[in-house]
């Protein structure tokens, strides 16, 4: 006797012996790149879709940039006037600015993981017939995409720090932005993988951030540091990008030359200010490290 399963692309019949319990068997799809490259680009629209529907999240990222950039910058002005020879302290912290308000957002764009692992829906991710380095590619380019586009918010804002509006200088900050927000992203999913609670994500992510925000020289100049604070400036991922975009901003204003010497100085090696481009590899070598990192721990976990 043949029972016959029910129709679908999925189902296949099966033959079964007199009395026995039918059995479905069930194709899965052939792994293709095309089905890879839909599967990130549905993870992609997620995270995107998520961020869209919380308006109010939208609206609280930007407090605390905005807290650093006029509350800050306008109160310790009269201050810092002497070490900033006439430039505005708020021109000085706004590319540092820039790449916090990323970094925020980029990590909490790496928390849902947490979520879904909680909430089940990891699960269902971790069974699609599609490659898991997949969910976390897709992962990265929607928290990256995210984190990216909400600083676009905080680059609108640069006219109010007597910053141009120039075109050359806006891509180039974007793109760094762009860059930046991936790298975080990548590293925020890297940690998130082996989290299983959002309040030990966020007891973790506090403990990273901070230090990483206050050593990177976003609100000081990295040059004529004490020697332990100079190590720690330099092995700070996001020194990297605070110091190129500052660069860029700083190359489309007018300022004396003493004033570009102390808040422009640069990053240096050993003596020798490391070029823009090497600063941006730097953060594109780690971004691509980290995302290798994260998508093995991915492919390993239960």
């Amino acid at each position: 006797m043949s029972t016959t399963a029910p129709t679908g692309p999925p189902q296949a019949p099966v033959e079964t012996a007199p009395g026995a319990v039918p059995v479905v068997k069930v194709s899965v799809p052939r792994r293709t790149v095309f089905s890879e490259l839909r599967a990130i680009r549905i993870v992609w629209r997620r995270e995107l879709i998520r961020f869209a529907s919380d308006r109010l999240r939208i609206v609280t990222s930007l407090v605390q940039p905005l807290l650093f950039l006029f509350v800050l910058g306008s109160g310790l002005q009269r201050l810092a006037s002497a070490g900033t020879h006439g430039v505005s302290l708020r021109t000085f912290l706004y590319p540092g600015i820039l790449c916090i308000s990323v970094m925020f957002i980029a990590m909490f764009q790496a928390a849902s993981i947490v979520w879904d692992r909680e909430f089940g829906f990891l699960r269902e991710m971790m069974v699609a017939p599609v490659r898991r380095s997949s969910i976390v590619i897709g992962k990265c380019l929607g928290g990256a995409t995210v984190a990216g586009f909400q600083g676009v918010i905080v680059l609108a804002l640069a006219g109010l720090v007597n910053v141009p509006y120039d075109p050359l200088l806006i891509l180039g900050v974007f793109g760094l932005q762009l860059l930046l927000a991936f790298t975080i992203t990548a590293f925020g999913v890297m940690i998130a993988i082996r989290i299983k609670q959002m309040q030990s994500f966020m007891g973790v992510m506090q403990m990273i951030i901070t230090p990483m925000f206050f050593l990177a020289g976003a609100l000081f100049p990295p040059s004529g540091l004490p020697g332990w604070l100079t190590v720690l400036n330099r092995v700070d991922p996001l020194t990297y990008a605070v110091d190129p975009m500052r660069r860029l901003v700083f190359a489309h204003l007018t300022i004396p030359p003493l004033a570009r010497h102390a808040l422009d100085s640069g990053v240096t090696w050993w003596g020798w200010r490391v070029p823009s481009l090497v600063e941006v590899a730097v953060i594109f070598a780690l971004g691509l490290l980290m995302l290798g990192i994260a998508i093995w721990e991915f492919s390993v976990t239960e």
